[in-house]
């Protein structure tokens, strides 16, 4: 099949997601045909960039043959069986890697596919806990504006991100969204005083804390932006979960394995959550994967309840064995290559490559983020204050910023959820002369940027 016929096909048959209809239908239209390390290949033997690492999850990078051959041998074996009624080998040592890296007692893992469905399950697990533990009144969840949790209707609903929501509604009743960190620094007296947690607070106790089932949030936020949170934030809302009784949820479907410079963005921030919802790198991308971690004694709490017994949920390729086996083949190779600490140990490169890029570009308002997880926030002149117009901000996401991307053999994400952002996650594996040359791209990209804001 000759690459103008995969674009055609593509166009007539595959439909896409989270893509503008003339972008899908243009006659540029990527086809990535081949990945090696922290770069990709076009039909037309164009080498990119991969500064996004698939969507935030290639963490290993591309191209392995180690995790493929884990792949096969375990279709070989078993190809499929399920986890309902029955174990099967490789789901249980993924579920006991996993816990065995995973903080505190999150000893037990419910598998899936995906991040969506992870949130789905832990929003599912928490109603059915309470209402197992003679709390059936706790039923609301909490989570963050501009939050992305997912696509699945319940997971949608958890999200905070109104445009993203729109087009569905009415979505599951009972979910409120509070203020996410943006900006704050923790005072002097303390993260209780935070405005976000103040403004947590108030919610729960206006809504009755009895209502609440869970509060949902990342431990690093990635819409709006690479929120890292204040000093503190995370032990004092693990801190308010438990004076009120609701479960606190970490989503790490972006934060775990490594992004962060640990196996899990919790452990980073000294808190340990009741449920911890992962996908994305636990198998670097190698396979379709999502889990939730769920703490010791809250599975064994519904699980022992006579009003339960069993958690009504399941999935036909929960806990696959061969995605299951991958993640293990997946997992212990971040750990033999030391590739968490490899982000560790580059982390104050890239950050003062980000300083840079601020200071040498007027369009730059600030750069967020930590380990190999950074956004880079748009303004119309940081000198005078002056903001980006609609207008302005819709050529930059739409046209400026993907037009030198493909100029300079880059592939990462403009972002527009709430500011005009560059979005930057690479491959762990990322060494300093692939840093390099991620920079000098994203400073090509704030060249054009700053070039048309003149314009």
């Amino acid at each position: 099949m000759s690459h103008a016929d995969v674009r055609a096909m593509a166009q007539k048959h595959l439909f896409p997601h989270f893509t503008r209809g003339q972008i899908w239908s243009g006659a540029d239209l990527p086809v990535i045909v081949r990945g090696d390390g922290c770069h990709l290949y076009d039909d037309r033997g164009r080498r990119f960039l991969d500064g996004l690492a698939g969507l935030f999850c290639v963490n290993i990078g591309h191209g392995r043959t180690d995790i493929p051959a884990a792949a096969g041998k375990q279709m070989e074996t078993l190809a499929y069986w399920t986890n309902w009624s029955a174990a099967h080998p490789a789901a249980v040592e993924a579920a006991a890697t996993i816990a065995d890296l995973a903080p505190g007692d999150l000893d037990v893992v419910f598998f899936v596919n995906s991040g969506s469905e992870a949130v789905e399950s832990a929003v599912k697990f928490a109603r059915q806990y309470h209402r197992s533990q003679g709390q059936p009144e706790r039923t609301k969840i909490i989570a963050r504006d501009m939050a992305y949790h997912g696509t699945t209707l319940g997971a949608l609903a958890v999200t905070g991100i109104p445009k993203y929501k729109e087009p569905f509604g009415p979505l599951m009743p009972g979910v409120h969204h509070v203020p996410n960190t943006l900006g704050e620094v923790t005072p002097a007296d303390g993260p209780a005083q935070l405005p976000s947690l103040q403004a947590l607070v108030a919610t729960i106790e206006a809504e009755g804390p009895e209502t609440i089932a869970a509060v949902f949030a990342e431990p690093v936020q990635n819409s709006r932006g690479a929120l890292v949170p204040p000093q503190g934030y995370w032990t004092e809302l693990r801190a308010i979960c438990d004076r009120y009784g609701i479960l606190l949820v970490a989503d790490e479907v972006i934060c775990a394995y490594g992004r962060l410079g640990e196996w899990f963005g919790s452990a980073k921030y000294d808190a340990v959550p009741d449920l911890l919802t992962f996908a994305k790198g636990a198998t670097s991308g190698y396979a379709p994967l999502g889990g939730v971690l769920i703490r010791a004694e809250l599975a064994a709490g519904l699980m022992d309840s006579p009003q339960a017994g069993v958690f009504t949920h399941g999935a036909t390729w929960g806990g696959h064995p061969v995605s299951t086996a991958v993640a293990v083949a997946n997992l212990n190779a971040l750990r033999e290559e030391d590739v968490l600490g490899n982000v560790r140990r580059l982390e104050p490169h890239f950050q003062s490559g980000l300083t840079r890029l601020q200071e040498s570009h007027s369009s730059v308002a600030e750069w967020r983020g930590t380990g190999f997880f950074y956004a880079i926030e748009l303004t119309g002149d940081r000198a005078t204050g002056r903001p980006l117009t609609d207008e302005q901000s819709k050529q930059l996401v739409g046209e400026v910023m993907p037009k030198a991307m493909r100029d300079v053999g880059l592939i990462t994400r403009p972002d527009d959820r709430g500011a005009t952002m560059l979005m930057l996650s690479p491959p762990l594996v990322a060494d300093e002369a692939v840093l390099d040359e991620l920079l000098s791209g994203v400073d090509a990209v704030l060249t054009a940027v700053d070039a048309h804001l003149r314009g």
